[in-house]
């Protein structure tokens, strides 16, 4: 089926936003291997005779907004599980007891299938970040995350470590001139993506009133633990690229959604705990039902949040290789903070959430950062299900930013980077070295979930000025 546009639903009578979403959503789910013109004959049905439709299973969400029903936002309470379903935990030793009990208490959702904790876990929101829970027919908000498709993109380059010695400043004047850190504003110069013409930004009222805000902020990063930083990968042998096992000069880059998948998130998460009522201890791990409408405006939602963080990542490395004539020889990417609609191997089809966490099917590569000072590991995935074929998606704080401000000061920031050999433009004490776990602890604790194809280290770092 050829998607349907919302001009041939306003032609027959959908001219409501949400309704317009609403169909678009189940006919896309439902109805994608139906001919158009058969989908927009139903749709006109049901907008004639609603009464004939509102117990069918499906189609009976659309016939409620044409039948003389008062529109209710209904709540369903909850209980949870007192045995709760399976959990596997990696690197147990080194996860704080406060990241374990919400994992636990997330186990006991009645929609949870299976859980598992990366050994890079520590407290956050709803779920633990290195959390990963998959869900029957449900999507929980809290267990995405805030920075919807928070991701890392890594790309290497046709040179080694005599062009980053000698092209340093100019490296530098690069990374000034086209990224930009910081929970407002964005780059000084209009830019163009086709994530920006989307129609799913015409979908939802609340995308509509979030266009603007994406055109602005496209190619910058956020703040906190979001960096971009120029750096030497060496490459194994017998790598998933195919090429040369060497030294490579290569761009990694960390960041999100920015405000678009900030505001979704607070959006549907309040929908979320307004409908889905638990008990106050597991509130924020409220969820939304695929088969609902909120749950589809959701799905749809985070989606493009997930696909406009990873253009805002494209942009980052295409301006910066342009400003400094690099040549792209390969690119690999991950989002965590997202979900993902899979299926087990006993074909139970489930809602894989990953906060903070990287994909890890057999196969799949994917990017796991240290710190500032320390390594990021290049990972092929080895696919294993009890981790829900996921891994760690970095060192994991050691530390909360406030502790790291308390122990660490600027003069000894600088002391510690300047041994490691590392240039810092803007950053915090807040995300020094010492505030994370130690990556290759990490590493070591994941051995059977991924194998490490190189490993990467940072020489000029960019990052929020706090």
């Amino acid at each position: 089926m050829s998607g349907l546009k919302t001009k041939e639903l306003s032609k027959i009578g959908y001219t409501d936003d949400r309704a317009r979403s609403l169909v678009i959503n189940i006919m896309a789910r439902h109805f994608k291997h139906h001919d158009k013109a058969a989908i927009i004959q139903l749709l006109t049905d049901i907008k004639e005779r609603p009464a004939e439709f509102l117990q069918d299973e499906v189609l009976g969400k659309i016939a409620a907004i044409f039948a003389d029903v008062p529109e209710e936002r209904h709540f369903q309470s909850f209980d949870l599980l007192e045995t709760t379903g399976q959990l596997k935990v990696y690197g147990g030793k080194e996860i704080e007891q406060a990241a374990r009990q919400q994992m636990e208490l997330a186990m006991s959702l009645p929609v949870t299938v299976q859980g598992a904790l990366m050994p890079d876990a520590h407290m956050g929101y709803g779920l633990p970040v290195g959390g990963v829970l998959a869900t029957e027919n449900a999507v929980v908000p809290y267990a995405v995350g805030v920075d919807i498709g928070c991701r890392m993109a890594l790309t290497l380059f046709d040179e080694g470590e005599s062009f980053l010695k000698r092209y340093s400043y100019q490296l530098k004047t690069a990374m000034k001139e086209y990224t930009h850190f910081g929970m407002e504003g964005g780059l000084e110069f209009r830019q163009e993506h086709a994530v920006l013409d989307r129609p799913e930004f015409r979908d939802t009222a609340l995308l509509k009133s979030l266009h603007g805000k994406a055109v602005r902020q496209l190619g910058s990063s956020g703040s906190g633990n979001h960096f971009v930083e120029f750096g030497l990968l060496t490459l194994e042998e017998d790598n998933s690229l195919s090429l040369p096992p060497k030294q490579y000069l290569a761009l990694l880059s960390h960041s999100g959604s920015r405000g678009l998948g900030a505001a979704i998130a607070q959006h549907y998460t309040k929908i979320a705990m307004d409908t889905c009522k638990l008990p106050r201890s597991a509130q924020q791990l409220a969820w939304l039902d695929m088969n609902s409408e909120a749950g589809q405006e959701y799905w749809l939602s985070m989606n493009l949040a997930g696909d406009y963080a990873r253009a805002c990542h494209q942009q980052i490395h295409q301006h910066l290789a342009k400003a400094t004539g690099l040549k792209s020889l390969a690119t690999i990417e991950n989002h965590h903070n997202f979900a993902w609609e899979e299926t087990l191997t006993d074909t139970r089809k489930v809602i894989i959430h990953r906060k903070g966490a990287t994909p890890a099917h057999a196969g799949e590569l994917g990017i796991i950062p240290g710190s500032m000072t320390a390594p990021a590991y290049l990972v092929r995935g080895k696919g294993v299900e009890q981790a829900l074929y996921s891994a760690a998606h970095g060192a994991g704080r050691a530390m909360s930013r406030s502790k790291a401000r308390e122990k660490m000061t600027v003069s000894a920031l600088n002391k510690m980077l300047a041994n490691a050999g590392v240039t810092l433009m803007g950053g915090s004490v807040e995300e020094n070295p010492q505030a994370y776990k130690d990556i290759d602890q990490v590493m070591n604790a994941q051995h059977e979930l991924v194998s490490v194809e190189g490993r990467f280290m940072p020489v000029i770092v960019r990052m929020n000025k706090e």
